[in-house]
């Protein structure tokens, strides 16, 4: 029986202006020509297999609702799969076919491609640890794993800030704005007000042994070299753990963790994380960000966060039916250690250790106060829109060192359009510049010809010509 064609001409307007598109932005986003995507909409012509791994790249969820959850389910598992670099491409409309006549098949297909990607993260996981000499992982990695899993977003945390912001009446229209803006005069009155009325009084201490924050149970005491951002966070850190202390309480005492230590962790990240909500409330930030096209300085401004702050946020937009856009984003010590980390993209980071020297991140920890953009491409044939910054933070006294690092934050550049940082790198132009080839870590990376390897990869053979001398003493076979 052949299968129905699908219009979806109404649906496809609605999803373009909840995102605030307009034809040309959405054709971009999509790959097409303006004229096609007006017919699409106007219902004159059907879906068809590419157009649809279009939406599904774009908008799986939005997909999902125009063709029916699971059909589309496996045929973005499936897409995903057949992606793989190790595998011989297959035209969407074939993965389609294959997905709609053998289902049997193509969930096979799926299964054999996670137990491959789980095998590749045992390798990478064992090889690290046998390079650290670590054991099983520590409380730290372990809960930062544990945000990864859950998709970096915690949806009883993020409604409850939300409702709270409501309560506080935190923003309000400003110049015929359509949408709410943060009423900053006496905002960080306003957490601490809310503190207070849970019993807590707020006050700063100037002594320069003096930890970030401390809290007694009565008072919160800030260290006064806190700038204004910061200190706005740890009120609203304090607010969440005392107000959503229940909903904390219930995530960590689901959470498969056996050491006091570590749930004793998640709950602090738990608070973080409805900070961050409280701080840039879900769809007013959701909005905010995509009217900007993401531009940290001015979402920075608006909601008054630091510039770290808004990077992390957008990584956790990913709320079932209203994600953002898929980031990913870290943060990297002047060492090259990955302090902080979290991907919505495929691009997944090296557990222990640095990263590839070829991410810009690496060159922004030494520049500060510089925003710095690449165009990257990873082993699997992914390719990522970035920027990345240097950051310091002052310790407010001479006898001790300021802390420098960088965040990234990136995305996969079929988002480009939508990402400001990407304008200068010229990738929706038809003479974008070559992507700089970057791997995971030198031990796991797959590349077979590149200078900047520190160490050979793991599951790979070398060899070595002692008449010949090269960059790297090895050839990787």
């Amino acid at each position: 029986m052949p299968k129905q064609r699908l219009y979806a001409g109404e649906r496809l307007r609605a999803l373009r202006g909840a995102h605030g598109l307009n034809q040309a932005a959405m054709a971009a986003r999509l790959g097409l020509s303006v004229s096609y995507l007006s017919q699409l909409e106007n219902g004159e012509r059907p879906l068809t297999a590419a157009v649809t791994a279009a939406l599904r790249r774009a908008w799986p969820a939005a997909l999902a609702e125009i063709e029916g959850e699971a059909p589309a389910r496996r045929l973005g598992a499936l897409a995903d799969a057949l992606a793989d670099p190790a595998l011989a491409p297959l035209p969407p409309e074939a993965a389609a076919r294959l997905a709609e006549e053998r289902p049997e098949i193509a969930d096979r297909l799926v299964a054999l491609h996670a137990a491959k990607r789980a095998a590749e993260e045992r390798l990478a996981i064992a090889e690290e640890t046998m390079t650290t000499g670590a054991g099983a992982r520590m409380p730290w990695e372990a809960i930062r794993d544990w945000f990864h899993e859950a998709g970096n977003y915690v949806d009883p945390l993020d409604r409850a800030a939300e409702a709270m912001v409501d309560s506080l009446s935190l923003f309000s229209r400003e110049g015929g704005s359509p949408d709410w803006v943060p009423a900053f005069a006496g905002t960080q009155d306003i957490f601490r007000i809310a503190l207070e009325d849970q019993g807590v009084s707020v006050v700063t201490s100037d002594r320069e042994d003096a930890p970030l924050a401390r809290f007694d149970g009565r008072t919160l005491t800030l260290n006064a070299a806190l700038p204004p951002e910061s200190r706005r966070f740890l009120i609203a850190h304090r607010l969440a753990a005392i107000a959503f202390a229940g909903e904390i309480a219930a995530i960590v005492a689901a959470a498969p963790f056996a050491t006091e230590q570590a749930r004793t962790l998640l709950g602090v990240g738990l608070a973080n994380y409805a900070a961050g909500a409280l701080t840039m409330p879900y769809a007013r930030f959701r909005r905010a960000a995509r009217e900007v096209r993401h531009d940290i300085d001015r979402l920075s401004r608006r909601f008054g966060v630091s510039f770290e702050q808004a990077c992390h946020r957008l990584s956790t937009l990913q709320r079932p039916g209203a994600e953002g856009i898929p980031f990913y984003f870290c943060r990297v010590d002047m060492a090259g250690n990955i302090t902080k980390r979290h991907s919505a993209t495929r691009l997944q980071f090296a557990r222990f250790g640095g990263a590839c020297p070829l991410w810009i991140v690496h060159e922004a920890v030494a520049i500060p106060d510089r925003i710095v953009v690449q165009h990257a491409e990873t082993p699997d044939g992914v390719r990522y829109v970035a920027m990345a910054k240097g950051l310091v933070k002052p310790s407010g006294s001479f006898t001790r060192s300021p802390r420098r690092y960088a965040v990234a934050l990136g995305c996969e550049a079929e988002h480009a359009a939508d990402f400001v940082y990407a304008d200068e790198l010229g990738v929706l132009g038809d003479r974008a510049a070559p992507p700089t080839p970057i791997g995971i870590s030198c031990r796991i990376c797959p590349r077979p010809d590149c200078d900047q390897r520190a160490f050979p990869p793991a599951d790979r053979a070398i060899e070595v010509d002692p008449t010949m001398r090269a960059v790297v003493p090895y050839r990787v076979v």
